[in-house]
């Protein structure tokens, strides 16, 4: 018989090999080291069971642990999700919404069950997108990220929005959709609309006032200029010099502020043109060389290392910083010299490097005042003001131009012993051999009798006078309209035919603008095609596109000195060949 106490699988062993009954004592060792072995076995099958139950445990509290976690955190996201001030979203390739939070529901209106599956398109409105936006590429797959501002109206109310949204990757880089928000910018965008208003009021204000300010401007600088070209007594001529100095230089203070007033706005662009630097520097030459020998200053101009002669930039605005420096130099400078210097520092790819500088030996500036004379409205000391006149601006408005086109303006200057403005500016060197430069045009003419016959439209009483008086010293057959209706009748005339028309733009009944277009679409040709130039007090930054596009020949502002009036009146007469002006 087998022995109970051996292991129950070699038990079973056994009886399989009907081996229940053995004598052999070598046998029964062997099984015993066998029966042995397996106990042993049991045992650490055993405490690999306690360990594995063990663990089972701790895995599944770990588990428990974190889906509780997991869910503690889902409810967390989905709080904060839904109760965060913008909308949340997502959408599939094709723009169609998988997920929205709850302030979809708050800020548009429609249910969020109802919305899932359909495109953002149907809830967006072209129109109602803010800027030059392609309606359609809106969420393109070639689009990695999207930023715009929409309005969308809820219960007769706007509200603005900003929209922003990345394109989103799966693991294997493909794009599958995007992700994004939408947060309310309601009082943002107003705020902005009420400053754009607001500043469109101010240039409104600005450009009214400049009309009005230059219309009785006119008249005087108008009448002194007429009253220089009569005869008068010789104990006259200083008040007359006098009344004419102060008509320009009040002319100059409100260039000065409507000037200032485009940079803060970030009107004013720049214009790059060919132009030559030699008559430029020949312009400015003659333009202050006069002015200094009446005050008794030497004034100069020098050229340093083969300066190119033309070259592509914005000529205007060089020229207003180069005057700008000069009359500042000419103000504070009661005797010595003022040297205008250009030097070529070097050309690199076709662009040329220049340096500018204005060296004066007047009153100069201390070093506590360098860094605030470049501040609006302000000048070296209060003294200044009170004894040399003058806003503050002209260097304010210098160093913003030369910011505007990436250069800055530097200052070096002993109190007492003069001072040197100066900068650096890149130009591109111009391909074309020489440059016609109309500007070189003599500007102070032999006042010739002019065979032209113009039409004036205009209905200030004493611009028609002013106008009247210079036409009559030149010999100038004009007409006079007071309105554009005027105009368009005279026109019409058979009897009459004109060379020119003088065109004011601010004109009771029919505006200047509105008559050029009639004149414009007149079916003859004759009379469709005349010069038409344009006359404003006005100072907006766009009158003279604006005047472009109703297809005006030019434009001239008021007040007019009469050297530029007589020029252009020459270039469409009968005496020369007729050019246009500009």
């Amino acid at each position: 018989m087998l022995n109970n106490d051996l292991h129950r699988l070699l038990r079973r062993q056994l009886r399989k090999a009907n081996l229940n009954d053995f004598d052999n004592p070598q046998l029964a060792d062997f099984l015993s080291t066998i029966n042995d072995a397996y106990k042993s076995f049991d045992k650490d099958i055993s405490h690999i069971e306690n360990i594995l139950e063990l663990s089972s445990k701790e895995l599944f509290a770990a588990n428990q642990k974190l889906i509780n976690e997991r869910d503690t955190t889902k409810t967390k996201l989905k709080n904060l999700v839904d109760n965060i001030g913008g909308v949340i979203f997502e959408t599939d390739m094709d723009g169609n919404f998988t997920f929205l939070n709850n302030a979809w529901e708050k800020y548009s209106g429609y249910n969020i069950e109802k919305t899932l599956g359909k495109n953002f398109k149907d809830f967006l409105i072209g129109k109602n997108i803010e800027g030059d936006r392609d309606f359609h590429e809106l969420f393109s797959k070639k689009q990695k990220r999207i930023e715009f501002i929409f309005k969308h109206k809820k219960n007769n109310k706007s509200m603005w929005f900003e929209l922003k949204s990345k394109l989103i990757k799966d693991n294997n880089g493909l794009p599958v959709g995007f992700i994004g928000t939408i947060i309310e910018v309601t009082d943002l965008k107003e705020t902005e609309i009420q400053l754009q208003k607001a500043s469109k009021s101010k240039d409104e204000f600005l450009s009214t006032m400049s009309h009005e300010i230059r219309t009785p401007l006119n008249a005087v600088t108008g009448l002194t200029n007429i009253l220089l070209m009569e005869d008068y007594l010789p104990e006259q001529v200083e008040n007359l010099k006098a009344l004419k100095y102060s008509g320009e230089h009040l002319l100059g203070l409100i260039n000065d502020l409507l000037d200032f007033n485009k940079i803060k706005s970030g009107k004013l662009k720049l214009v790059e043109k060919d132009f030559s630097l030699n008559y430029f520097l020949e312009n400015i030459k003659s333009h202050f060389v006069l002015r200094a020998e009446k005050k008794g200053v030497v004034f100069n101009v020098t050229k340093e290392n083969d300066i190119p002669d033309n070259i592509i930039g914005d000529k205007l605005k060089l020229t207003q910083i180069v005057k700008n420096l000069l009359s500042n130099s000419l103000k504070f400078t009661e005797k010595g010299s003022i040297v205008l210097s250009v030097k070529n520092l070097g050309i690199n790819k076709n662009k040329i490097s220049l340096k500018f500088k204005v060296v004066d030996t007047g009153i100069g500036i201390s070093k506590s005042r360098q860094d605030s004379i470049f501040e609006s409205f302000m000048q070296a000391n209060s003294e200044t003001s009170i004894k040399y006149g003058g806003t503050g601006l002209g260097l304010s408005i210098s160093k913003k131009l030369l910011n505007l086109q990436k250069s800055d303006l530097k200052v070096e200057s002993q109190l007492g012993y003069g001072a040197t403005f100066s900068f650096i500016i890149t130009y591109k060197v111009s391909n074309r051999l020489n440059l016609y430069e109309p500007n070189m045009i003599k500007m102070q003419p032999n006042y010739e009798p002019l065979n032209i016959n113009v039409l004036i439209a205009e209905d200030n009483k004493m611009n028609v006078l002013i106008l009247k008086r210079f036409f009559l010293k030149w010999k100038v057959n004009y007409k006079v309209a007071e309105n554009g209706q005027e105009v368009l009748e005279l026109l019409k005339d058979s009897d009459l035919d004109f060379d020119l028309v003088l065109m004011d733009l601010q004109m009771p009944i029919l505006d200047g603008y509105e008559t050029s277009k009639i004149i414009r679409n007149m079916s003859d040709i004759s009379k469709s095609n005349i010069p038409i130039i344009a006359l404003t007090a006005f100072a907006q930054t766009d009158i003279k596109e604006k005047a472009k596009r109703y297809k005006m020949n030019g434009f001239m502002g008021k007040p007019f000195s009469p050297e530029k009036l007589y020029v252009l009146l020459k270039s469409y007469s009968n005496n020369t060949l007729n050019e246009q002006v500009i």
